[in-house]
């Protein structure tokens, strides 16, 4: 096997092979823990904790698919959460009404930015960093550089309520039924347009995997407290962008953007109102993950978000998302989102020293990016 075909062949099963990576860190990290690591209790933390930085990674994998980034992110996050906290503890207002007006501020914040970029002409980094000065700074106006608590028992169930065990049963039912549904009609379209039809063997074997998957998941968090209710919600999400990446006019044009814009442009697309969404997008996600962060907190922090833009850019680009633009998905930045958290959570329990977690997580965005640049060489 030469070079090239080796290069071709990782590129096609890069997704099995970030899984087998998350696999061996949680074999590895349940050997030193003593189990600790995959018990019940731990992986449902995991997911909670997992579900922000993923929350953030379904806007940001939009963001660099078209060629852009946002610095922003972290301190975005951390700016909304705020105004959430303020807005429950210091004005008592309903929490309808509080996620609303939040939702409106992150996708009011997300066009600014998009504005910026689009329109002004101003490189996406020097908005993005521009922003995370910015918004850290108005955060702590916002809340006088001092934690707001207690937030209201209702916000507090956004992030840390859980399904009832029955309905997540039912949840894992639905999504196998779903994957089920969405392979028949894949093979369906590819017999009626002529093109290959994968075996029925693979398909099965693909679909059993999925359905392992599902069981494992359930049955151990249906063993603690049931699905909470951050993992939902990041669930919706995925279905959600992932439907628009790939079944709308938008998603191809998020792509073709970040492929070659200016072919783009002259083929008749509005290069700029593209990018103007995509960071209100963005925006829109910073204000979720705000909420979310708060409600599992109980608490508004100024210092809430700190380096999260990093992790989340990390994430896109472990899952596959070129640097370059014009590839990668929304379920291979949740992998990557997930790699993340489980080095997080794993060196946290291990008690590793704050530095050689920062050096960790360095090498390993590095390495990721280091294969995007020798996969995308090997296609040239």
């Amino acid at each position: 096997m030469n070079p090239i075909q080796f290069k071709q062949i990782f590129t096609q099963y890069k997704i099995l092979a970030l899984l087998a990576a998350i696999a061996l860190i949680w074999l590895f990290f349940s050997w030193k823990t003593d189990g600790g690591f995959t018990s019940a209790r731990n992986l449902s933390n995991l997911m909670r904790q997992m579900a922000i930085t993923g929350i953030l990674a379904c806007g940001m994998v939009f963001v660099i698919i078209a060629g852009e980034i946002d610095l922003s992110v972290g301190s975005l996050l951390g700016l909304l959460g705020g105004v959430a906290a303020v807005l429950d503890v210091s004005h008592h207002l309903p929490l309808p009404l509080i996620v609303l007006l939040v939702l409106a501020c992150g996708l009011a914040l997300g066009i600014f930015n998009g504005y910026l970029v689009a329109y002004a002409g101003i490189p996406s980094f020097i908005v993005g960093l521009g922003g995370m000065l910015a918004y850290r700074g108005i955060v702590l106006g916002v809340t006088d550089g001092i934690t707001v608590a207690p937030v209201s028992a209702e916000m507090v169930y956004l992030g840390q309520g859980y399904l009832s065990p029955d309905l997540s049963i039912g949840l894992g039912v639905l999504l196998f039924v779903l994957a089920g549904v969405l392979t028949w009609r894949q093979r369906a379209s590819l017999a009626h347009h002529g093109l290959p039809v994968p075996t029925a063997v693979r398909d099965g074997v693909r679909l059993l995997a999925i359905g392992v998957v599902l069981f494992s998941v359930v049955r151990t968090l249906h063993s603690y407290e049931g699905i909470p209710l951050p993992v939902l919600l990041l669930l919706v999400l995925l279905a959600a962008f992932s439907y628009v990446a790939t079944q709308t006019v938008f998603g191809r044009r998020i792509y073709a953007v970040g492929s070659n814009m200016e072919a783009t442009r002259l083929s008749g697309v509005n290069v700029r109102a593209v990018k103007l969404w995509i960071f209100g997008l963005m925006g829109l996600m910073c204000a979720l993950a705000g909420l979310v962060n708060t409600a599992r907190l109980a608490a508004g922090s100024p210092s809430a978000g700190t380096s999260g833009e990093l992790d989340v850019i990390a994430a896109c680009f472990i899952g596959g998302t070129s640097m370059r633009g014009g590839s990668g998905t929304v379920y291979g930045a949740l992998i990557g989102a997930l790699v993340m958290a489980s080095l997080d959570n794993g060196m946290s329990m291990l008690d590793v020293d704050s530095y050689w977690q920062m050096i960790v997580k360095g090498a390993i965005l590095t390495l990721a990016v280091w294969v995007d640049v020798v996969t995308r060489s090997g296609r040239r």
